[in-house]
């Protein structure tokens, strides 16, 4: 029997419950996983709370894992039993074994490691979207970043340093700070303590910043769009402190004919042949070291319910892995 970690119904981290699993034969054009590492991410608890509403209950929860093909099924010639791979897709990450369509498998590069792609697939997809299509980061341009030292935040950080933008990063504590710094960050503001607003203001010496990546929602709203320069993207990505709340769309051409924008990673890999650019883009960053994966935490997979009480208190920095 294979093991899992279950959703029954939608709700605090308790809900979440470790169990027995059946995983069928694959089917038609499907891969079978042993999976090695599995990735925690923010996105988990909103299907967890049902923030985001899940196709069924109960569900397995999680979004992205790493392993290797024990099995495959009829048509499928890309893969075969003992290649190492990694995915992002949908929900069923938090499970020992797993069944996938091959088109949402990639293979692994052997300098990556099952725990390195397991944070990955989808913290790592993300940011090479954010910085490299979603706003095209350049040499010299003003970068803000919310929650820096998360695990997103420091893979941005790195990334749009290493593509000579002049990264300002916004934590929560002295601690995150220091982290950031050693990431990339060149300036690091204290949302707790200073107003970040203002703070990106002196930085910039009221240039403002030509992007803002924020994953944290309504806490930093409408802030954010006030640090933007004339003609700057605000790309809102996650609400780890709640949805950012209607506003009016004039409130965009009021800051300077703003450009605002609410992007999915799902919809930029939804074709094979981006999915597959974009993981060798990131592969390489990280084997040629301008790109370094900060997993912080480890837990069981059993326990994780742990892991989600402290993702959500803010007790963890950079990424955190589920193992089997």
């Amino acid at each position: 029997m294979a093991k899992a970690v279950r959703v029954h119904q939608t709700g605090g981290p308790e809900v979440l419950t470790y169990e027995d699993i059946e995983v069928a034969a694959p089917g038609k054009g499907e891969v079978h996983i042993r999976q090695r590492a599995s990735g925690l991410n923010y996105i988990d608890t909103y299907f967890r709370t049902g923030l985001y509403k899940a196709p069924t209950l109960p569900f397995i929860a999680g979004n992205e894992a790493s392993g290797d093909v024990l099995d495959v099924g009829p048509g499928v010639t890309g893969f075969h039993p003992g290649d190492r791979v990694a995915y992002t897709f949908g929900l069923g990450g938090y499970a020992s074994e797993r069944i996938i369509p091959a088109e949402r498998l990639v293979k692994l590069p052997d300098m990556i490691t099952y725990e390195q792609a397991a944070v990955l697939m989808l913290k790592g997809l993300t940011v090479h979207y954010l910085l490299h299509r979603t706003f095209k980061v350049e040499p010299g341009h003003n970068v803000l970043i919310h929650a820096a030292a998360g695990g997103v935040g420091l893979l941005a950080c790195q990334w749009a340093k290493a593509l000579g933008a002049n990264v300002i990063g916004t934590v929560g504590s002295k601690e995150k700070a220091d982290l950031a710094a050693r990431n990339g960050c060149d300036h690091v503001i204290l949302y707790n303590d200073e107003d970040f607003v203002a703070e990106v203001k002196k930085i910039t010496r009221g240039d403002l910043c030509n992007v803002v990546y924020d994953g944290v929602g309504k806490a930093t709203f409408p802030g954010s769009l006030d640090c933007l320069k004339p003609l700057g993207m605000f790309v809102s990505f996650g609400s780890s402190s709640g949805v950012v709340p209607p506003f009016s769309i004039g409130e965009l051409q009021r800051r300077g004919s703003l450009f605002a924008t609410r992007p999915t990673l799902y919809d930029y890999i939804a074709k094979r042949r981006d999915l597959l650019a974009a993981a060798d883009t990131m592969f390489a960053a990280v084997i040629s070291g301008s790109l370094q994966v900060p997993i912080h935490h480890a837990y069981a997979l059993k326990d994780a319910a742990k892991a989600h009480r402290d993702l959500e208190s803010r007790a963890t920095t950079g990424a955190s892995i589920l193992k089997p």
